[in-house]
């Protein structure tokens, strides 16, 4: 299910549509990205031919601040079982009234889950986008990414500060700029992307969409792929 024009009933009080009318057009060449990212391109976890795993799905919110474009994020609580403090894209699995996973379900389970976590008005929000199912072996989860632009914004914050510690927006000037780009390095050996802003560090499955939206919509700069950050980077 790609950027088109197709309308999908998202609640019982209306209708939500996946269409790229009317967008903003610094969002063109994340859109073309929509179109050509195939899964193999966007991670090398995918989905278990089985069909093993839990169906859910992450909203990838790009918004207008005052430095221009922008992504909308959420750091995980601390005392969480599944990353734990970890910044991530507002989400999570699909409920049964969600419906087909293998269409409306993700796009529903992404809105509902942005509200619950951060307050976000699902009304305001213009899905435009889905990209390919990845898989995320640590919690046995099938995510699908729904891009969405932030057509009216509203005020957002952590609803239950004991799933979330805070919400925030990091400007794609921020997330381009290669002085804030790194490589992580996990306990277990395993090396992707990272970004080190808003006093975060940014990393894993979040880390690594990011690094491909930004590589196949031509917003990517070069930046030291040697430079290392361990995951307690604060320390």
């Amino acid at each position: 299910m790609r950027a088109g024009e197709e309308t999908y009933d998202m609640s019982q009080n209306g209708e939500a549509t996946v269409s790229t009318d009317g967008l903003p057009d610094w969002l063109d060449p994340v859109v073309r990205a929509v179109d050509v990212i195939e899964p193999s391109q966007l991670s090398r976890f995918l989905p278990p031919e089985s069909g093993r795993g839990r169906q859910s799905a992450v909203l990838i919110l790009f918004g207008e601040g005052d430095r221009g474009p922008e992504l909308l994020l959420m750091e995980r609580a601390g005392s969480l079982r599944s990353h734990a403090g970890q910044p991530s894209f507002p989400g999570g699995a699909l409920d049964p009234e969600d419906g087909d996973p293998a269409t409306v379900g993700p796009l529903r389970a992404a809105l509902r889950e942005a509200e619950e976590e951060t307050g976000l008005d699902p009304s305001g929000v213009q899905a435009f986008g889905v990209l390919p199912k990845v898989y995320i072996p640590v919690s046995s989860f099938v995510v699908t990414p729904v891009l969405g632009w932030w057509r009216a914004p509203s005020p957002v914050g952590a609803v239950d500060p004991a799933e979330t510690a805070r919400v925030f927006t990091v400007p794609v000037a921020d997330l381009t700029d290669p002085a804030n780009r790194a490589t992580t390095v996990h306990p277990s050996g395993y090396k992707g992307p990272a970004f080190l802003v808003e006093d975060a560090l940014v990393w894993g499955f979040t880390a690594g969409v990011i690094d491909r939206l930004l590589h196949f919509s031509g917003w990517e700069k070069p930046w030291d792929r040697a430079k290392q950050v361990p995951l307690d980077w604060r320390a």
